[in-house]
């Protein structure tokens, strides 16, 4: 069995910034993936910084930016909560403060409703039939999903009583 060893791109600081201000234009990216793959195409530490700076500098690059994007796309379309949000972005090394503001674009009012459609949904489809036992399912489901566990309580709570 013949093992295929990867040749790591070896490429100049002006064509790196060339394909990495392409690849950061084609989607919001955050500052720490963008160094790992300037690190691949086999920059140094100080021209990785120099790149950095110029995608910063250019726009290309914003963490902000960066943060409010991933948020909203992971709750609207992969309806993740807010705390799996937050740990995936500390993940990336994006800051706290980003993190936050990220956090506060969600509105409370369509995070509710969100929470609503996913526990009646997982409702339906759980077949346990003793009650309790159910709930605590469905309330776990939501937890893994990022949501709450005191939201995800109460909402569940409303569900049940009606």
């Amino acid at each position: 069995m013949d093992i295929v060893k990867v040749r790591k791109i070896k490429l100049s600081l002006p064509q790196a910034l060339k394909k990495i201000k392409h690849w950061c234009a084609y989607q919001e990216r955050a500052h720490y993936e963008t160094r790992g793959k300037l690190f691949d195409y086999g920059l140094s530490a100080s021209d990785i910084e120099e790149a950095l700076a110029v995608l910063v500098s250019e726009n290309y690059l914003n963490e902000e930016r960066f943060a409010e994007t991933f948020a909203r796309g992971k709750f609207r379309i992969k309806q993740w909560g807010k705390n799996k949000i937050k740990a995936e972005l500390k993940f990336k090394k994006v800051s706290d403060y980003s993190i936050n503001k990220a956090l506060k674009q969600i509105d409370n009012t369509d995070y509710r409703k969100t929470i609503e459609k996913l526990l009646e949904r997982k409702l339906r489809e759980t077949k346990e039939k003793v009650p309790y036992k159910k709930n605590y399912k469905v309330l776990q489901y939501a937890i893994s999903r990022g949501f709450e566990q005191d939201i995800v309580a109460d909402v569940l709570k409303l569900i049940t009583e009606h």
